[in-house]
């Protein structure tokens, strides 16, 4: 899919210029999102919540489906509404710790969510060309979510199973499905 065909751009320049202000840390992980590359020690909190996140995740069908017939849209959506769930009591369970890196890794992967079901609710689905936008649309929102799902299995420092090599996404963000930030704080 080539930029001018992307269906809307991701909007995650509050969340980027929050992950820029971080402290950043020698040793640990370096985790990547578009724009920006943040070096963080992670605790045993955020470690016990990642492995969490990654294991609830990595099963979920409609992250791992390339293809979705018109009858499974309702389900697709539905599963959607579940890993929102999924990542605000994630976020819940790091209540203490708003300002650290995992918090804000999932709250790009919340934006992309609820950026993506503003999309679809502004779709009449009934119409053709509309029901390839969706499509276009819940792919990148598939590869957003994978891409962070992979900083969060850092975090976790463990792999993402069960999601077959054939689904799976390349690391590198496609930063034209973003729009792009301002100046960042940390000089990326």
């Amino acid at each position: 899919m080539r930029s001018g065909d992307l269906p809307f751009k991701f909007d995650l320049r509050d969340v980027l210029t929050h992950a820029s202000r971080l402290t950043q840390s020698v040793d640990g992980v370096t985790l990547n999102l578009p724009f920006l590359s943040i070096n963080i020690k992670a605790s045993d909190v955020d470690r016990a919540v990642a492995r969490e996140i990654v294991i609830r995740l990595a099963d979920k069908r409609v992250l791992n489906v390339w293809e979705c017939c018109d009858g499974c849209i309702d389900q697709a959506l539905s599963s959607l509404q579940e890993i929102r769930r999924t990542l605000v009591d994630s976020q819940v369970q790091l209540k203490d710790r708003t300002d650290g890196p995992l918090y804000l890794v999932i709250e790009a992967m919340l934006v992309g969510l609820r950026q993506f079901l503003t999309f679809e609710q502004r779709l009449a689905r009934g119409e053709h060309a509309h029901r390839q936008q969706y499509f276009d649309a819940l792919e990148m929102l598939r590869a957003h979510v994978y891409r962070c799902l992979e900083q969060v299995a850092l975090v976790a420092a463990m792999t993402i199973p069960t999601v077959p090599r054939a689904m799976q996404y390349d690391a590198l963000w496609r930063l034209e499905a973003y729009e792009p930030p301002q100046q960042l704080g940390n000089g990326s």
